[in-house]
């Protein structure tokens, strides 16, 4: 049956539509890629990419699955924001996305297994981040202190936050009282490369109220 050409793929993450046409030997595998995908055989992850619905169930609870999938549909990326943060309980109040920064334009990618943003910063400030693997697939995930900076670099801050007298991690619902202390170091080294003005006040804001010595 043309179904046990699948077989293969099951047991990797995902699998390209050049990929599948080579080992099935079929010159246009599209047609029958599409009934597979209309049927659930297999799940799109963005335009010629894939990924077997038995591969997905197997492993779809695994710690770091998602976190993969975010590198196979755009592999120059590094995963942080509220991502990160919510992992690290700094937000607890929402469910996110799968957020992750890009030197390349930022982009928004929806498909069966979630929603992936994926936010320009500038290349001077594309760091602060770990690889992983998992399954042969290669990621990167921002440090703690790297994705509350990019969280608040990214963030418009109302006027009303910018007040001395306010409480900045309060107003934002940020927990940031049990950071540990070479968290707020890094942080302080993201701040001092950036050179920006608005980060350099957020520091100061916590460093007089939650950061306080």
């Amino acid at each position: 049956m043309k179904t046990d050409l699948l077989s293969p793929f099951d047991s990797i993450p995902y699998f390209t539509i050049e990929g599948f046409r080579q080992y099935a030997g079929m010159e246009k595998p599209a047609m029958l890629l599409n009934r597979w995908m209309k049927a659930g055989r297999i799940l799109p992850l963005k335009k010629g990419v894939y990924m077997t619905r038995r591969f997905y169930e197997l492993h779809a609870r695994d710690v770091s699955f998602i976190e993969a999938v975010s590198a196979i549909i755009f592999p120059n990326s590094y995963l942080s924001l509220e991502f990160v943060l919510q992992q690290n309980n700094i937000l607890t109040e929402a469910t996110y996305p799968v957020t992750s920064m890009t030197a390349k334009n930022t982009r928004r990618i929806t498909n069966a297994l979630g929603t992936f943003w994926y936010r320009n910063i500038r290349a001077d400030l594309y760091s602060g981040f770990c690889a992983y693997e998992y399954k042969g697939i290669r990621f990167f995930r921002a440090t703690l202190a790297k994705a509350l900076f990019d969280f608040l670099y990214l963030r418009p801050i109302p006027a009303a936050y910018r007040k001395e007298s306010a409480n900045l991690a309060e107003e934002l619902r940020l927990n940031l009282d049990e950071i540990p202390n070479e968290a707020r170091d890094e942080f302080v080294l993201h701040v001092e490369k950036s050179e920006s003005r608005k980060m350099a006040n957020i520091l100061g804001n916590f460093r007089s109220t939650v950061w306080k010595i």
